[in-house]
């Protein structure tokens, strides 16, 4: 039952092929179910327990109906942001996904190199091969952002952003929702275990991270920090007052605490708490142009995006990152001029109105197109 996902290899197509291949942003899907077996698949799909806060954060985003202005000039609509000092194409960060080489042999430097051709930021994960210094080394000009669990003491803290400063990414981020690791049903029904998993060691430090931690990192380091896993206006409060500059609300795409918020029930708090003393990300459930922009209204500075960079990797590799990142453009420009906007300057909490969801949330809720798994357990 321990059988290591594997890919079939004609996944890897040019960005020609991909352009022609894939049309639309369901079509990543089907092609990734067709490559991935059932281990790798439930890995994208799958959550915690009841799967609850996954479907949540569908809701969330589908909760949400946009009041657009009309008779606007929208002849030339711009999707770009600066972040970190950098012009981004779209306020978009490929979140920090473990085990990324599961869908690709080249894993995390695959997925850096779309994001530097394309132009939006990349998160690494620090379980996601081939590592810190080989994926800088395979995007160097990419905008790199880097997310560490904690797996030791402070001294091994300090050596992980001192290799992120050497290696030129431009901000460090702590996971801080990870305490325990969670139960993954799907995984446990199949006795599956991830070869990530098996090597992983230091979980007790990770259950013992407090803000000690945060505040010897701003002490010590001049490189930007991002919390991830911000789910209260409490603890993004103490996050500003220990000077965080990121405050990055997510809940693990549901895959840690089972019967969570959605992440965009969240947000409006956070947005309130920091008062533009820092910055925010927001992460779960987002894969469509139009959740980007509801995310930056609602009072984000970037987004992220998870399980479809999974999708869109397995499908057709680096060539595949990026075609999806183009598909996601095209919907948020569309987006943003049916609201009457020609930048995302342009948008704010106005735009949004509280709505009634047309349809039962899930993981492929936002893709009507795509027919649902019939595997059963």
């Amino acid at each position: 039952m321990n059988e290591a996902p594997r890919i079939r290899p004609e996944r890897n197509v040019e960005l020609g092929a991909s352009n022609e291949a894939f049309q639309n942003l369901h079509e990543f899907i089907r092609k990734a179910r067709a490559n991935l077996n059932q281990n790798a698949w439930d890995y994208i799909v799958g959550a915690a327990e009841t799967e609850t806060t996954m479907r949540r954060n569908r809701m969330a985003l589908d909760e949400i109906a946009f009041r657009p202005r009309v008779l606007r000039d929208v002849r030339k609509v711009e999707g770009s942001v600066e972040q970190f000092g950098r012009k981004m194409r779209l306020p978009v960060v490929l979140a920090p996904v473990g085990a990324l080489e599961i869908f690709d042999p080249d894993g995390a430097a695959s997925v850096a190199r779309a994001c530097g051709t394309f132009g939006a930021a990349h998160m690494l994960s620090s379980v996601s091969e081939p590592g810190l210094e080989k994926t800088a080394e395979a995007a160097p000009d990419a905008l790199r952002l880097y997310q560490l669990y904690v797996r030791g003491d402070d001294a091994f803290v300090a050596d992980v952003v001192n290799r992120s400063e050497k290696n030129a990414y431009a901000a460090f981020c702590l996971t801080v929702d990870t305490a325990h690791y969670s139960r993954r049903e799907r995984d446990i029904a199949k006795r599956y275990v991830r070869e990530s998993r098996l090597r992983a060691t230091g979980g007790d430090y990770q259950k013992g991270l407090e803000w000690r931690t945060v505040k010897m990192v701003k002490d010590k380091f001049k490189i930007p920090l991002i919390l991830k896993g911000i789910a209260t206006a409490e603890d993004a409060q103490i996050a500003v007052d220990h000077g965080v500059e990121w405050i990055y609300v997510s809940n693990h795409g549901g895959r840690q605490l089972d019967h969570g918020r959605g992440a965009m029930h969240v947000l409006p708090e956070i947005v309130d708490a920091v008062k533009g003393r820092a910055k925010i990300m927001v992460d779960g459930g987002i894969c469509r142009g139009t959740d980007i922009v509801k995310a930056i209204a609602a009072g984000a500075d970037l987004v992220g995006i998870g399980r479809l960079q999974c999708w869109a990797l397995a499908a057709a590799g680096e060539a595949g990152v990026q075609r999806m990142l183009e598909l996601l453009e095209d919907e948020v420009l569309r987006c943003l001029g049916l609201l009457g906007a020609t930048s995302f300057a342009e948008v704010n909490k106005s735009c949004l109105h509280p709505a009634t969801a047309t349809n039962a949330p899930s993981v492929f809720s936002a893709f009507p197109l795509f027919d649902h798994d019939p595997y059963r357990y």
